[in-house]
């Protein structure tokens, strides 16, 4: 009998491709967009629940509209609410505060660590061995983004500040992946991807707005053309339509090659800031750039 493809192993197909280029279209400008928050005057918690009461409210109409089971039991909510504390509201609220002590590429280069912690939690966690092909790409792609922000990394150092803001960025990191494991682990039951989501958002909402309480901030809004964009992108395409393509490619090729579309988000999001941000390209970024594309190129391809 012919033993089935693991998702980790087997070849793209064309709709992985184009669940591939949203995640990293979407997420690669989300940072510009969380660029244009900073400094609004309104608290990184309630930047967060403006954002996924938005988004919360597309997934529910979503879920409607496709006719999906929005009744579950208590501990199907437990799982949600796991999901919406780690993956849609924690990782976030670090990733913000973060961005207080790092420049914005920074961010993005510790983001992109989650190629490998997901490699790392597959394979501990979920007992999913990581192809050498997978393995391979994500060290080359890790590599890559190394070389590119180097002159970075040497300009800011690693003390005092920075070394808070990596602390954060890190942690965030890691409530990402942990929140891709739990989504892996709801997905395997034959959850509904959308209500499932739609759930986990009510949570991550409901958990950031209570870390506003307890903090004392103030639940306003910047009534600025700028800010608001930036919301309605951030809700709209970062969220519900990036998690929807991210999630469902997770269930299809596993948590290692789906978590390597974030060694992808620093590299359009350096095409972004030398747009908008006039952000230098010098030959540690040339030489990175290849070997982050090449690493990419090597992974996606899967084993065949």
């Amino acid at each position: 009998m012919k033993q089935a493809t693991r998702p980790q192993d087997r070849a793209f197909e064309p709709f992985d491709y184009g669940l591939y280029a949203m995640t990293v279209f979407a997420w690669s400008l989300s940072w510009y967009a969380l660029a244009l928050q900073a400094g609004s005057g309104v608290a990184n918690e309630v930047n967060i629940v403006w954002r996924f009461l938005i988004a919360t409210i597309i997934m529910f109409a979503w879920a409607a509209v496709s006719k999906q089971r929005l009744k579950f039991p208590l501990h199907d909510h437990l799982g949600f609410a796991a999901l919406g504390i780690l993956l849609f509201s924690s990782n976030f609220l670090l990733f913000y505060y973060g961005a207080q002590y790092l420049v914005s590429g920074l961010l993005s280069v510790v983001f992109s660590l989650a190629s490998i912690v997901n490699l790392v939690l597959s394979t501990v966690v979920m007992r999913e061995p990581p192809s050498s092909r997978t393995l391979i790409g994500g060290l080359m792609g890790f590599g890559g983004i190394a070389l590119m922000f180097l002159p970075e990394m040497q300009a800011h150092g690693f003390t005092g500040k920075t070394l808070i803001g990596l602390g954060l960025c890190v942690a965030g990191t890691l409530s990402f992946c942990t929140g891709n494991l739990v989504s892996a682990r709801l997905q395997k039951r034959g959850l509904p991807l959308i209500s499932m989501n739609g759930w986990g958002m009510v949570y991550g909402t409901l958990w950031a707005g209570f870390l506003a309480l307890v903090f004392g901030k103030h639940f306003t809004i910047a009534w600025t053309g700028e800010y608001l964009v930036s919301l309605v992108f951030l809700a709209v395409v970062s969220t519900v339509l990036a998690f929807f393509a991210y999630l469902t490619l997770l269930g299809r090729i596993g948590s290692a090659r789906a978590g390597y579309a974030t060694v992808m988000f620093p590299v359009f999001a350096l095409v972004v800031s030398t747009i908008f941000e006039g952000y230098q390209w010098t030959v540690f970024a040339v030489i990175g750039l290849a070997l982050v594309l090449a690493g990419n190129l090597f992974v996606i391809r899967g084993k065949k």
